[in-house]
């Protein structure tokens, strides 16, 4: 039995189809991108929603590339797209494309010149968009309106061949200049472009604007549900407009609905915006790891199952809203915490030298791989005199609310002894280089005495033996962007010819830092797509530099500290 609250409203909307008579064996969804550009965060609410809804009702999901524009379009986009459909774990059952129906279509568009109710139209785009007018007042007809049924065809035909140069004439339907829709008023069907297509290279020169083919695509296919971001909502009327035109009695007629897109704050999704990054070598590539599109968030290490997490916890609505990043960044933390292996690394290193150890004796302490499964079981480092901690875990003069090293105070070195700061040497600029402590014997960690166990250690210290570490490079990445929302004047600077200096109040400067770090001897054994929990510091993802020399890079995925609780907790209190 389904509970109709536990429903969001497109399944709702579904289990009254159903009600009303509609066979489950009918259902049947598309994932319909336009392979253009890789794939973001925004296209995962769609993918999760389509395929997910496939699951419930046992109903097929088709993945149609919806190439109707050969300018932008290659088959690495198509690829990179199939590749991250697969890594979010979803299998689509055909794979079609809309190029495969532009024979269908031109017929379709024939039919409609027949019938009186699509012309070819010699006016430029810019008087186009001007008689058009606003929603506020009728627009105007175009002097090529009442071109008789034969023209149209003979200069449709005309347009098919060749004849005609780009942006000299398109096909518009005839529908309703007066309309309160904006695209309504004599939409344009198809233009005039003389590119060579990823699959049908030249074998047309005109091609059907997106608005005429997604409905009738749908059609094709017998989609029973097409579902769509909010923005085409007022996209509706024209979609059922066109399948008036065409469909029969006797086949599923399919249903447009519209949910909200999946917007973050502190990022970008558009895809013009993200080739405009690459251009002005802000960013390497589509696969960057300080953009959301899928490749950028798998290449940073974010697992499928925390997206899908992600997009299950935000939910599906009409609603359209900015979701926090630090929600996105709960959920990596969060199943991170789960499957990574806890090491010790230090960032930025400062010499640790405990006075009253043996320089000759060399110690292997225990430490569990992770402690939130013991299947992961544990592991042994090495201990010694000269150790690294982080040059920012220790304060030569105590301060208050500083609870780590400082001279003549105590904290815990992971897994191993209590130890006391004593002295510091510092170099001829005042710097300190050297950290001179003690330690306690008989503190070791899960061996000490009744009466160790209850002196007040503030501190844990993370470190690594000098003797023993480990070199390793480290990327640590930051926003991208300074700003919280990425306004519209931001697309401004896009048709510039050279970056505007007030463009730099959006970027980050400092979005990625690349350090050598110092590791356990643990990390010898690490391998490209492992995920680790540096302690203390984050959790990181294991790639290569590129698949010639595969040279180890560890990369930053999310910071230990949690952003989303402390958002939740505040906003509980107000």
């Amino acid at each position: 039995m389904i509970i109709e609250s536990q429903l969001h409203f497109i399944e709702k909307i579904i289990e009254e189809d159903i009600k009303n008579g509609f066979s489950t064996k009918k259902i049947r969804f598309r994932f319909p991108p336009e392979p253009n550009g890789y794939l973001h965060i925004g296209h995962v609410k769609a993918i999760y929603l389509n395929f997910e809804l496939g699951k419930k009702y046992n109903a097929p999901v088709n993945l149609r590339f919806d190439d109707t524009n050969p300018i932008g379009e290659k088959i690495k986009f198509i690829d990179s797209i199939k590749k991250d459909i697969k890594f979010l774990g979803f299998k689509w059952d055909q794979e079609y494309y809309a190029s495969n129906y532009f024979q269908q279509l031109y017929e379709w568009a024939i039919e409609l010149i027949k019938n009186n109710k699509a012309y070819v139209d010699n006016l430029p785009k810019n008087i186009i968009q001007i008689q058009r007018k606003t929603p506020f007042e009728s627009g105007i007809n175009s002097n090529y309106r009442n071109r008789s049924i034969n023209e149209n065809l003979y200069l449709f035909e005309k347009m098919k061949k060749g004849f005609f140069e780009e942006k000299t004439c398109v096909l518009r339907a005839k529908i309703d200049m007066s309309s309160s829709n904006m695209n309504m008023r004599d939409p344009i069907m198809y233009r005039i472009l003389k590119k060579t297509h990823h699959r049908t290279k030249n074998k047309w020169c005109i091609y059907p604007t997106y608005d005429w083919t997604h409905g009738l695509c749908d059609y094709i296919e017998q989609i029973s549900h097409s579902l769509c971001s909010l923005e085409f909502e007022n996209r509706r009327p024209l979609y059922n407009w066109y399948l008036d035109q065409i469909v029969e009695k006797n086949k599923i007629r399919p249903k447009q609905i519209e949910f909200s897109r999946l917007n973050l704050n502190y990022s970008i999704t558009s895809k013009r915006q993200i080739q405009f990054l690459i251009n002005k070598k802000i960013i390497q590539s589509w696969k960057d790891p300080r953009i959301c599109t899928i490749s950028g968030l798998r290449h940073r290490g974010y697992t499928a199952i925390a997206i899908k997490n992600f997009i299950q916890k935000i939910g599906i609505s009409k609603r359209n809203n900015i979701i926090d990043i630090s929600l996105l960044k709960f959920k990596i933390r969060e199943h991170l915490n789960k499957i990574s292996t806890r090491v010790m690394v230090v960032l930025n290193p400062i010499k640790l030298i405990i006075d009253n150890y043996s320089s000759k004796k060399i110690e292997w302490v225990d430490a569990k791989n992770n402690p939130e499964d013991p299947k992961f079981g544990s592991r042994k480092i090495p201990f010694s005199k000269y150790l690294y901690i982080e040059k920012n875990d220790f304060l030569e003069k105590k301060r208050k609310e500083f609870f780590r090293l400082s001279i003549g105070c105590e904290v815990r070195l992971k897994n191993a002894y209590i130890i006391k700061a004593n002295s510091t040497i510092k170099n001829s600029n005042g710097e300190i280089i050297e950290v001179h402590c003690t330690y306690d014997p008989t503190s070791k960690s899960g061996k000490e005495k009744k009466s160790q166990t209850k002196r007040k250690i503030k501190s844990t210290l993370h470190w690594v033996s000098i003797q023993h570490s480990i070199p390793i490079k480290i990327h640590i990445y930051k926003s991208l962007f300074l700003i919280k929302k990425i306004d519209k004047n931001f697309n401004k600077y896009i048709n510039l010819k050279s970056t505007d200096k007030n463009f730099n109040k959006y970027i980050n400067p400092k979005s990625i830092d690349k350090i050598i770090a110092y590791a356990e001897p643990f990390l010898h054994k690490a391998k490209k797509g492992d995920h680790f929990q540096f302690q203390r510091i984050g959790y990181f993802y294991v790639t290569t530099t590129n698949k010639y020399n595969k040279k180890l890079i560890f990369h930053k995925t999310v910071s230990i500290k949690d952003q989303w609780k402390k958002i939740n907790d505040n906003n509980k209190k107000n």
